[in-house]
């Protein structure tokens, strides 16, 4: 029997939530610095390895677009968005369908709302989810692991993004390897 915990590029897509303006100077410093460094690493990664990647923006006249930092390395235009789930989102779900993906990495913000709901629609939907506990945050830490819990309560696996990208090149030495391994440095 094959294990849940298996990442497979030709099954996964790289989500990343509401990675904003306004919302990022709220955002716990650390944790959000996180969210930075790694899900560059996830889009580049995604990129490299011919993984679809889907952004979204929560209610971007109020909180703003995605950070320029972000919005630089992802192949196209974040998905607006009001509902806190991307999972409840019509768009949303409709354009992750479209990539024939069934497992979804996650990475933004807030880990308690948006992330949280996100993981928790997307697994009662029949996707495997993975959250990199490294590449979201929240407002304080507490919110951020209260967040956690409840995606893992709902069914996601939690992990990191350098295990998920260790997960989807399966092996060292190869020419994948030595362009994606450095992201994660």
């Amino acid at each position: 029997m094959a294990s849940r915990v298996r990442l497979d590029r030709s099954k996964a897509a790289v989500v990343m939530v509401d990675v904003q303006e306004k919302l990022a100077p709220a955002m716990e410093p650390s944790a959000y610095a996180r969210v930075l460094k790694y899900g560059r690493a996830l889009v580049g990664a995604a990129k490299e390895l011919g993984l679809p990647v889907l952004a979204t923006e929560q209610y971007p006249k109020g909180l703003g677009r995605t950070v320029p930092e972000l919005a630089e390395v992802l192949p196209g235009k974040p998905l607006e968005k009001t509902h806190f789930s991307c999972g409840a989102d019509p768009a949303f779900a409709a354009e992750l369908e479209r990539t024939g993906r069934r497992q979804v990495i996650l990475a933004g913000m807030e880990t308690h709302v948006c992330v949280f709901q996100t993981a928790r629609d997307l697994a009662q939907a029949g996707y495997e989810v993975y959250v990199c506990a490294d590449a979201v945050a929240s407002r304080t830490p507490e919110h951020r692991q209260i967040g956690l819990e409840l995606a893992r309560e709902a069914g996601a696996i939690v992990t990191t993004a350098e295990t998920a990208i260790f997960d989807l090149l399966h092996q060292a030495g190869t020419p994948e390897f030595k362009r994606v391994s450095p992201l994660v440095k």
